[in-house]
């Protein structure tokens, strides 16, 4: 295995890539006493038009269908629950779904190589039926009926159709009832034989686990697993403007809710590796809008915002940063961001300050399985790399750079999405 030292950490990594493309990746944690592990797909609920190697033709899967295909890989052709397998030995297994990413999980304690072993041949057995797929149809059909009466799903789902024209983003990762109900067992098997495929799949295992058994049990399960030459994926032609600039409904809440997206074409930013650029723009964010940010310390003194998030959205051309509060203050609150957006004031102290915060918490964080696994696994999906050295790339930003990034930015091209709060009927 390829040792690769983790700058600044004191932490090491293991890489592998087995024959038919499948990646590796080892974090061993001496003193601790507990493992995790976690199997991935680059394929998310963003994918839902591609042209499998084989074929000529495009297909056009439902939405939804990566979050319906992650809930039947539990079903088992044994009958037996992967639940309940690990449950016997004290073992945490989940699964999610993303827009660009499906995982599947195990943790605890004891049972390592039997739960390594278990996980990837779960993962490795699909089972659909039409049976199976059309009662799944009616859990999956409540459980979205269930989201969907929540308001800050209904605020993000407004704010996501307001800023994308065509990009399946604009869809929630689980789809629409209606999607869902067009999903056959044909389409789930499609989809799972061209991207649950070695070479778009890694194994993460973080924490105390004898590295020599892992390499083992993972040659033994997977040396043999075929790939299907990668499908391609159908390009999305999504124009640079928001699709639409303000939109404000009622919704059945106490206190109204705000959302705000501003959508930045990457090719006017200039020529950027995508790791860099994403610190730049992080720290941008952070130092405007930061907890400890002057704009966050207003904001509460005037009471204009009782809970305040913020993300950036990352897609193929685009990067999208949204902001999701509630407030007594709507109005005001929207127009106290535009205003902090449009000058933004970049401060030298602040800058440099952050960047030794940043460093501080990446060490920190280090100390941690379950956020070295968060870490390595987002690096997994975005950059499709283990980066060595994020700890040095961050103390060798600089505010030039930072400014002439923020200076291409155009700060009109923003969606705003206001929840009211329903009048009282008297």
């Amino acid at each position: 295995m390829k040792k690769i030292n983790l700058k600044g950490l004191d932490l090491v990594a293991y890489t592998e890539t087995l024959s038919n493309g499948l990646d590796i990746i080892f974090v061993p944690f001496e003193k601790k006493s507990n493992y995790f592990i976690s199997y991935a797909t680059r394929f998310g609920s963003e994918i839902t038009s591609f042209t499998p190697a084989s074929e000529k033709k495009s297909h056009k899967v439902p939405d939804g269908i990566a979050h319906f295909l992650e809930h039947k890989m539990f079903e088992q052709e044994s009958g037996e629950d992967p639940f309940a397998y690990f449950s016997k030995s004290g073992t945490g297994a989940n699964a999610s779904t993303s827009y660009d990413n499906t995982q599947y999980i195990c943790y605890g304690t004891k049972n390592f190589e039997d739960n390594l072993r278990y996980l990837l041949r779960y993962v490795n057995a699909p089972f659909y039926t039409d049976e199976n797929v059309e009662k799944e149809k009616g859990i999956i059909a409540e459980e979205l009926k269930m989201y969907a009466d929540l308001p800050d799903v209904q605020l993000e789902t407004r704010l996501r159709e307001n800023i994308y024209h065509e990009h399946p983003r604009r869809v929630d990762i689980g789809g629409t009832v209606e999607e869902i109900y067009k999903i056959t067992k044909e389409d789930l098997y499609l989809c799972y034989n061209n991207f649950y495929s070695p070479n778009n799949m890694f194994i993460l295992v973080v924490g105390k686990f004898p590295m020599d058994e892992a390499m083992s049990i993972i040659h033994q399960e997977l040396d043999n697993k075929e790939n299907l030459e990668k499908a391609q994926i159908t390009p999305i032609k999504e124009k640079k403007t928001v699709r639409k600039k303000e939109e404000s409904f009622v919704g059945n809440i106490q206190v109204p809710k705000i959302a705000v997206g501003l959508k930045i074409a990457i090719s006017d930013l200039g020529e950027y590796d995508d790791l860099e650029l994403d610190l730049y723009l992080n720290m941008f964010s952070t130092m405007l809008f930061g907890s400890s940010s002057l704009f966050r310390e207003r904001a509460r003194s005037e009471k204009l915002l009782n809970n305040f998030y913020s993300d950036w959205d990352n897609i193929e051309q685009y990067k999208t940063f949204l902001i999701l509060s509630s407030t007594n203050h709507p109005e005001s609150l929207v127009k106290a961001i535009k205003e902090e957006l449009s000058k933004h004031e970049l401060d030298e102290n602040m800058f440099n300050r952050m960047k030794k915060v940043w460093v501080a918490n990446e060490v920190k964080m280090a100390d941690y399985i379950d956020s070295t696994v968060n870490n390595i696994y987002d690096d997994m999906i975005r950059y499709h790399k283990v980066v060595p050295n994020k700890i040095d790339m961050i103390r060798n930003m600089n505010m030039q750079t930072l400014e002439r990034i923020v200076s291409k930015i155009d700060f009109d091209n923003m969606s705003v999405v206001i929840m009211n709060v329903q009048d009282e009927v008297l």
